[in-house]
């Protein structure tokens, strides 16, 4: 009884000096603040990096297939530690492969790095289209939006999230929250829920839950919206003649819902809108899009990702280092896939250094990740 007593007190106490040595039976989480404040300048900027597993082979350090963690890559991240990776087809031979790399990736860092994937149903999902798994294979989204169900989307992205989850993967990279009202569309089409903006508004948000209710974190896609453009941003610039108004009426109403339904990340898409911003700057690395529009007019105060970094329309005019800084500038949390990943690292830490970016800026992305990641 003594020694009951005695450890009782002693977990009392050790509650009241820190509120996450709590005990409840439950797994105790080291809280974001806690995580930040131990961080090393390296490891914070490294957070705001979600890369290809393959980015960890660099010249002289590693080199080995990509499906497979090894020691050299383990070694890269030492030096290059990043706060998330996406997976591609390249990356996938089978379960017990998926689950070994997953595994290895969360193992790379105390504060596990999360794993992403594009697994949006119909033409776009890397598992599901491999044909090296036994899940099913879901429709486009456009036709599962045809019946104005929201159960609908929200059971296959169920679906969806629970066989993500048993891989091992902590990120869907979906839904497609875009409006496709432009027939021209070269990128979107069946993907999205359809025209109706309040239509795709109620299934990006069912689908969303669906994500949640598997334990999955999901990702409203492409701000302001990539519906009513003519150009795929994976081979060159595209931009939006809209007015802020008109994208008010249109193309940010399932966004908006997005933000009050809880959605995890929003991806920022390389459009421009020069009638919102008086220039042709993308909405990724535009500080009037992203900080003035999309956290201080809408509110958004989850993690802002670009899209991949290593598309067309970014790397035919901004050097990987320079789109990195002007990303985080302008407000994105996360850096997706870098063209040259050690570059924007170094570029983003010489810029913390020199106080370009601030400190408090740098801290700010940081814990709104880590806050993710324990949501």
């Amino acid at each position: 009884m003594k020694l009951f007593l005695s450890l009782a007190i002693f977990l009392s106490l050790l509650t009241d000096l820190h509120p996450a040595l709590a005990f409840t039976g439950e797994p105790i989480r080291t809280p974001p603040e806690v995580i930040l404040q131990e961080m090393t300048l390296r490891e914070k900027v490294g957070r705001l990096f979600f890369i290809r597993p393959e980015q960890l082979y660099i010249p002289g350090i590693g080199g080995a297939s990509p499906v497979r963690l090894t020691d050299e890559m383990a070694a890269a991240y030492e030096k290059y530690p990043a706060g998330g990776f996406v997976l591609f087809r390249n990356n996938l031979e089978g379960e017990e492969q998926l689950a070994e790399l997953t595994g290895g990736l969360h193992g790379l860092s105390v504060s596990a790095p999360l794993i992403c994937i594009d697994e949006e149903g119909g033409s776009v999902a890397r598992i599901a289209n491999s044909g090296l798994f036994p899940v099913p294979k879901a429709p486009g989204m456009q036709k599962i939006a045809s019946k104005g169900d929201p159960g609908a989307a929200r059971a296959i992205a169920h679906t969806i999230g629970a066989y993500l989850s048993s891989y091992g993967i902590d990120v869907d990279l979906a839904p497609v929250a875009d409006v496709n009202t432009n027939p021209d569309n070269a990128v979107i089409g069946s993907r999205a829920f359809g025209s109706d903006p309040y239509l795709a508004s109620e299934m990006a948000c069912a689908y969303l839950d669906g994500l949640h209710s598997a334990g999955i974190k999901g990702c409203f896609k492409h701000y302001p919206g990539h519906g009513d453009t003519s150009v795929d941003t994976h081979t060159g610039s595209a931009d939006t003649m809209k007015t802020w108004e008109e994208l008010l009426s249109c193309e940010l109403i399932p966004f908006i819902a997005g933000i009050h339904g809880g959605t995890d990340m929003i991806m920022a898409a390389h459009i421009a809108a020069p009638r919102v911003t008086g220039d042709d700057t993308p909405a990724t690395l535009s500080y009037t899009l992203l900080t003035e529009k999309l956290r201080g007019e809408l509110g958004f105060t989850g993690v802002i990702v670009t899209d991949a970094m290593d598309m067309g329309a970014i790397t035919e005019y901004y050097s990987a280092g320079d789109a990195a800084v002007q990303a985080i500038l302008a407000g994105a949390d996360i850096v997706l896939l870098p063209k040259d990943y050690t570059e924007a690292f170094d570029s983003v830490l010489e810029a913390v250094e020199n106080g370009t970016i601030s400190v408090q800026r740098l801290d700010e992305s940081v814990y709104r990740i880590l806050t993710m990641k324990a949501g």
